[in-house]
């Protein structure tokens, strides 16, 4: 298999590319699948293709020219070679899932006479509880990060994205692709696009239309650019605020809270949802808010309460 030149990783590019024209014509169909037909967002594109790419690869090593060649001990043979290299069982419960959804797609295209990979178990993954804010954490992370000036226009912005994602749980490709009308300042309320294009409405509280006030009012204006669109969110140079600055902001300002945990975005929204349940919210309530398409997904955040309050019981209780 081909690697690259530094950290001995797989190169994926030059892997697909020495496919056989029939393997790698079925790959092509099937990425313009789950990008056109399925409208599939880049980093599941991305994910899918790859680990197709890994699997087509493993049969063209074993001879096999045709999709139609694979059959189910391929594909157990490709998982357990994963498993042999300490691919995490989280990892291989996806890679199966990938695989699953590429041999259907096999079948139902006709481009095999069977569903392969039907019968393929997922290794049961050990779902780890993410590391959440406590609630005066997350107070203290809301007044900015160590060099976050309120009073300059950047510094206003990063206020704003820490007062968003935590008082909507959005993440944080909704939260950059948010522009001006997608916020109703009278009913504070948030449009977002979601993924798969779902479009969902969520509030917000005091705190970030007062953060949002100030932006609007004396920060945007100072950083707008003829390149900045309807962004809500805005990089110093005027274009729209990336991911990667937004991460960025997310862990200076939690680094200036004494005793907190080291998270991005995605445990921002994580704390969010755990606040939530303790305050009270049910558990539907939070599945929409966080755009969850399984309830099961949500009930990841009743564990983490759990855990919290049995570390509180262990701590407090005489008896514990």
């Amino acid at each position: 298999m081909a690697q690259r030149a530094t950290g001995g990783r797989v190169d994926l590019i030059a892997v697909r590319a020495a496919l056989p024209p029939q393997l790698g014509d079925v790959l092509d169909r099937y990425e313009r699948h789950l990008r056109l037909e399925l409208n599939r967002s880049e980093h599941t594109v991305r994910a899918y293709v790859g680990d197709v790419v890994g699997l087509l690869e493993h049969l063209h090593r074993l001879g096999g020219t045709q999709v139609g060649q694979l059959d189910l001990a391929q594909l157990r043979g490709w998982l357990a070679i994963q498993r042999t290299r300490g691919v995490a069982r989280t990892t291989l419960a996806r890679r199966s899932a990938a695989l699953r959804t590429f041999t259907a797609w096999l079948r139902r295209t006709g481009l095999t006479d069977t569903d392969v990979g039907a019968l393929l178990a997922s290794p049961r993954g050990h779902r780890t509880l993410p590391p959440v804010l406590a609630v005066a954490e997350a107070t203290a992370a809301m007044q900015g990060g160590a060099g976050v000036d309120p009073a300059t226009p950047t510094g206003r912005r990063d206020v704003l994205v820490m007062e968003l994602l935590y008082a909507t749980g959005i993440r944080v490709s909704e939260l950059v692709g948010l522009d001006i009308d997608d916020v109703d300042r009278a009913r504070r309320v948030v449009r977002v696009l979601g993924k798969g294009n779902k479009q969902r409405t969520v509030p917000y509280g005091v705190a970030a239309e007062v953060a949002l006030g100030a932006w609007l009012t004396s920060g945007r204006p100072e950083l707008v650019t003829a390149s900045s669109g309807a962004a809500l969110l805005l990089g110093a140079r005027g274009g729209r605020l990336d991911q990667r600055a937004a991460r960025e902001i997310v862990h200076r300002s939690i680094a200036g809270v004494p005793g907190a945990p080291d998270i991005g975005p995605h445990g921002l929204r994580h704390s969010a949802a755990t606040h939530l349940l303790e305050g009270g919210a049910d558990l539907r309530s939070v599945q929409e808010l966080l755009g969850h398409s399984s309830l099961a997904t949500t009930q990841l955040y009743t564990h983490v309460s759990v855990e919290r309050l049995r570390a509180t019981y262990a701590q407090a209780h005489p008896r514990a």
